[in-house]
């Protein structure tokens, strides 16, 4: 009898056999390639992976031998033999279903694995256990594979779609092997299945019917409403087109985040698809669309809604990082409705770790909102836009690019690798801008602080927006005494931010001063409406951005509804270099299209002139495309990949503060007590623990960590367990209700970053 799992029993009689592990996750590898018709694929590397488990030296580590032993090569080797090139896809995640996708051949790139090739050779293979001929008797194997079924494959990227199906089918792998480990050890200790203690989920329809009844509440007539409800008809009306490429283009206050959601469940019911996936680019608001999305689903809500997002770090010491999979509480995505960040999204598509990939198979299938598309990152847009092109045609996904300022990704457009076949789900764009015109922006030119400090005093409720933190917290020390200053800043954390934002709500709608100095985090979708807004000068897209929080509800006539743009005239606060170049196609913009410069004319000039001076070289920064179309199916360069795709470049790290800055900096209650139960792992998971902690952390440079770990300011919180997971603030003199977390050495304000 060969064993794949052992327990404390003496006698084996609840030990899993490594036969009944084999067959059960290639049976659930099967069930999750099925949206993609690749099921064959995924069983045959379900029923391999562990087929190095048919050695003595391995079951001698049941039986308490403590040398490692590899049990993944043989598999990888045999599904390679037995099926050319195909096995060669699969040996990939058989091979790094443990460690992660290494890279096909040795040379590619700095790589931290040994590639798959040189674990195939003979000299790799001669060192390893012997493999014993008792598996063949208790497996059995196809004697051909195929492609999936209607798999399309398009020549010019042919590599780039085996690296997407290689990664999918280790997706397969890598959740169906968790999940079969996880229960056989939850039978064990006398607990329930994962799927049982999951529950029930509602199903879509039922997510409707709720969708429905709570749209059913909101008034039809008066101001824009009408124009609201028509859109949101029209948009639903679409949702039986066939699944495949759409963009949503209305305005702010044109209510496109429920009738996107709306169009997501009806198209989704039409045609079969599992999920909506809403994907959105900052995570300051993906707690805020959550809520919305819950309040809207009433009851069903709380078991309908998956946030998955963490500002915590990455730290490999981690026990969310372990490979003992019993500890490994990564989620798989299958909720109906899951609400996520654009860095998680796209770069868990382009990673190699198991705990990344493993929800990427329920990717297939579903309805992915793209909320604010323009946001997509520029240095990756070209493999990004070929990934959801990928996506559409062979994975049953629909893609919605949803924004008011679409960005030119189509081929028409002359985008390279762009999109082609978008179809738009709003009716008549064009004039459901000019609906819903509420600002007029003009650019007032260069400006000194002085003549900055000067506007914001003369008006009684203004919002100004910087480009960096340095220059905001100047401005609110200039305007400090002024009668409704207010600051807002990354350096505080997120429920600090919502004091600040429900105090300026509360003036603005008591008609009381209000100057508000922020970053552009602002602009991430927060719902505040002044009447006349500052910005500096960046890309058209920001800019259009902050005319969403000058007269949002359409109040006031547009005529004195201002939103005006500046040109710093202090060097020192001029935007960061990697935004300058936005700054710039914005100039060119607004010489030609100054009458008018949020309409649909403009904001596609804007971007086809930002895509023309950063060239196709910027928009693939490392060539990611290139390096793939270069490479075969025995030398995809999975693990370079994985690394240089990389949303955001700066190394943030996030510091918990667990000191309430409106109560004297006295600690939070529940903060502490998320706190010391980490300190008892049996308490609390470090998973729970992280959603417990996300509001109070604040995100800071490498640079900053260093010298506040230096300064004893911060401390590490069980690091024998966690690592640097988790690190909190102990020193409050750091942090106060203004400026957030503070520093004595100025460099730390001098490190900018795009998170906002």
């Amino acid at each position: 009898m060969f064993y794949a799992h052992s327990t404390p029993q003496a006698d084996k009689a609840n030990w899993q056999s490594l036969r009944d592990h084999l067959h059960s996750v290639g049976l659930l590898a099967r069930s999750r390639a099925a949206f993609f018709s690749a099921g064959d694929l995924a069983e045959a590397s379900g029923v391999l992976h562990d087929l190095g488990k048919y050695t003595l030296a391995f079951q001698g580590r049941l039986l308490g031998d403590i040398a490692r032993v590899d049990h993944a090569t043989w598999g990888a080797w045999i599904a390679q033999q037995r099926w050319g090139l195909l096995g060669t896809l699969l040996a990939y995640g058989i091979a790094g279903h443990h460690a992660g996708l290494a890279n096909g051949a040795a040379g590619q790139d700095k790589q931290s694995r040994t590639s798959l090739n040189d674990r195939l050779s003979s000299g790799y293979l001669e060192r390893l256990p012997a493999l014993l001929p008792d598996w063949e008797s208790e497996i059995d194997l196809p004697l051909k594979l195929g492609p999936p079924a209607a798999f399309r494959i398009v020549e010019a990227r042919r590599s780039f779609q085996f690296s997407l199906l290689a990664r999918m089918l280790f997706s397969c792998l890598v959740d169906a092997d968790f999940v079969d480990t996880d229960d056989f050890y939850r039978h064990i200790e006398g607990r329930l299945s994962r799927a049982e203690e999951v529950g029930l989920v509602p199903t879509l329809e039922q997510l409707r019917e709720r969708l429905e009844a709570h749209l059913a509440t909101f008034p039809k007539q008066g101001g824009i409403n009408p124009l609201r409800a028509h859109i949101l008809s029209e948009v639903r009306d679409k949702a039986g087109l066939a699944p495949g490429l759409f963009s949503l283009t209305v305005p702010t206050g044109g209510g496109k985040t429920l009738a996107s959601l709306a169009f997501a469940l009806d198209h989704a019911i039409a045609h079969g698809l599992r999920r909506v996936i809403y994907v959105i680019p900052f995570t300051s608001i993906v707690e805020q669309n959550a809520r919305v999305f819950r309040e809207a689903f009433g009851e069903l809500g709380d078991s309908a809604v998956l946030e998955h997002h963490s500002g915590f770090f990455d730290d490999p010491r981690s026990e969310l990082q372990s490979i003992n999979k019993r500890k490994l509480a990564m989620e798989n995505w299958d909720a109906p409705v899951v609400v996520t960040t654009a860095v998680q999204f796209f770069e868990s598509l382009f990673a190699d770790r198991p705990s990344r990939c493993r929800k990427l198979h329920n990717i297939a299938g579903s309805v992915v909102i793209l909320d604010e598309a323009q946001t997509l990152p520029l240095a990756l847009l070209r493999p990004s836009v070929v990934l959801l092109d990928e996506l559409a045609h062979n994975y049953g996904v629909s893609p919605v690019l949803c924004t008011a300022t679409q960005p030119a990704l189509s081929k028409e457009e002359g985008f390279k690798d762009g999109l082609d076949g978008v179809r738009e789900l709003a009716p008549d764009p064009p004039a459901l801008y000019a609906q819903l015109r509420r600002v007029r922006v003009r650019h007032a030119g260069t400006l000194a602080d002085d003549a900055l400090t000067d506007e914001l005093r003369a008006r009684d409720q203004v919002l100004c927006i910087v480009n960096n933190r340095r220059h905001a917290r100047h401005l609110y020390q200039d305007i400090a005494d002024t009668p409704g200053a207010c600051h807002l800043t990354t350096l505080m954390y997120a429920r600090h931010r919502s004091r600040v934002l429900a105090d300026v709500r509360a003036r603005l709608k008591a008609g009381q001063p209000c100057r508000l100095i922020s970053t552009s985090l602002i602009e991430a979708g927060v719902d505040v409406d002044f009447p006349s807004v500052m910005r500096a000068e960046a890309g058209l897209d920001s800019i259009a951005q902050a005319a969403g929080r000058c007269n949002r509800e359409g109040c006031r006539p547009v005529e004195v509804s201002d939103v005006i743009v500046f040109r710093t005239a202090n060097p020192d606060w001029n935007p960061p270099k990697e935004l300058t170049l936005f700054a710039e196609a914005f100039r060119t913009i607004e010489r030609q299209h100054k009458d008018d410069l949020l309409s649909l004319e403009a904001v596609d000039a804007y971007f086809q002139e930002l895509y023309w001076r950063l060239g196709n070289g910027k928009l693939d920064r490392d060539d990611l495309l290139g390096l793939l179309k270069g490479s075969r199916i025995d030398s995809l360069p999975m693990e370079t990949l994985a690394a240089k795709f990389k949303v955001i470049e700066t190394t943030m790290r996030p510091i918990i503060v667990p000191f309430d800055p409106y109560d004297d900096l006295r600690t939070i209650p529940e903060v502490t007590a998320t706190l010391q139960s980490l300190e008892h792992a049996e308490k609390i998971s470090a998973g729970a623990a992280s959603r417990a902690l996300q509001p109070y952390l604040v995100q800071v440079p490498q640079q900053a960590y260093d010298a506040l770990m230096k300064a004893h300011a911060i401390q590490i919180v069980s690091p024998e367990r966690y690592g640097e997971q988790f690190v909190r603030l102990v020193n409050p003199r750091l942090y106060d209700s203004q400026h957030g977390l503070h520093w004595d050495d100025p460099d730390f304000l001098h490190a900018e970053s795009l998170v906002v």
